[in-house]
């Protein structure tokens, strides 16, 4: 019965070993289709990534692109807008300085009217005076002439 026994456990220990063997084999088969499955996996999943980092880069390129674009019509919209507050600004300083020119050339009139120069300058008539001719001087005719003495 022993030696039964011994080689039912060998002929089983055999058995199992072959089952082992196979069931190893069948394991790294399966594992070498799951990897090279995986690979493939991974292969189309980094080059969709790059496709659609592509895509990304190129979007945000044109965003940016746009972005600038939409800057630089604002800036220039600033500008313009500076610029006409800026002529307004100087137009009414310029009406502002004529009024208070202006004010100050009616203080002055106003102030001559209401205190006039104690000597004011009256100008003649702009008339021309007539050539009359001068009445003659007699003369002697052995005197000279005298003339009086001044002081």
């Amino acid at each position: 019965i022993e030696s039964n026994l011994r080689k039912d456990m060998a002929t089983i220990e055999s058995n199992l070993r072959k089952d082992m063997a196979t069931i190893e084999s069948n394991l790294r088969k399966d594992m070498a289709t799951i990897e090279s499955n995986l690979r493939k996996d991974m292969a189309i999943i980094e080059s969709n990534l790059k496709r659609d980092i592509k895509e990304l880069e190129s979007n945000l390129k044109r965003d940016i692109k746009e972005l600038e674009s939409n800057l630089k019509r604002d800036i220039k919209e600033l500008d313009t807008k500076t610029e006409t507050r800026f002529k307004e600004l100087e137009l009414r300083m310029v009406i502002k300085m004529g009024a208070m020119i202006l004010g100050g050339i009616g203080l002055l009139f106003g102030l001559m009217h209401a205190w006039p120069l104690p000597v004011q300058y009256v100008p003649f008539p702009a008339t021309q005076e007539k050539n009359m001719p001068a009445p003659p001087l007699p003369l002697a005719p052995s005197a000279p002439a005298t003339v009086p003495a001044t002081r």
